[in-house]
């Protein structure tokens, strides 16, 4: 599902902007990766089908410092966040957030769940950068397709292709972001 939605999100902005993603995920006791920038569907797919999943606890912090880092090189638009569980010192998150929100790095949270402790987290985050802090059902395919297409038009063409989309999603985006 993943891998179709991404292609979906460089497809949306075609018209607006050119798209790079940067993959940062994390698993096991101490793994987190960053994959090379790309620029279009087919080597994100490619860098996303290398990854298997492994159990171990969230590494938020890891990620919100990567994407540190590399605001602190080139101009980084966006933040997207995909997660159901936050497992660490959420004033070190928070603080990391604060730090992107300074860099003009708006965050996305996408929530898979209903754990009050990780939505509290997300919630922060999100506001802490200006972003949003979006709940939705991993059974949604369709939802999590309209979020990711509304963040990608966000992230190539700034507010402006954010507003000029026609849909209630880039609508709610809009509505958390301020």
């Amino acid at each position: 599902m993943a891998c179709g939605l991404q292609g979906e999100m460089f497809s949306s902005v075609a018209a607006t902007g050119n798209l790079s993603v940067q993959l940062v995920y994390f698993r096991g006791q101490r793994e987190c990766r960053a994959s090379r920038w790309v620029d279009n569907a087919e080597s994100l797919r490619a860098v996303m089908e290398k990854i298997d999943c492994r159990g171990g606890l969230t590494q938020i912090a890891r990620v919100l410092a990567h994407a540190k880092k590399e605001a602190e090189k080139q101009r980084l638009a966006a933040l997207v966040y995909v997660g159901d569980s936050m497992e660490e010192n959420t004033d070190e998150l928070l603080g990391l957030a604060g730090e992107l929100g300074l860099r003009g790095v708006k965050a996305f949270v996408f929530h898979d769940g209903r754990d009050p402790v990780a939505e509290s987290a997300f919630r922060q985050i999100a506001q802490l950068t200006g972003g949003a802090y979006l709940p939705f059902d991993k059974n949604s395919a369709a939802e999590l397709r309209a979020l990711l297409v509304a963040v990608a038009a966000y992230a190539a063409g700034g507010l402006k292709a954010l507003e000029a989309m026609d849909s209630d999603t880039a609508r709610q985006l809009l509505a958390d972001m301020r």
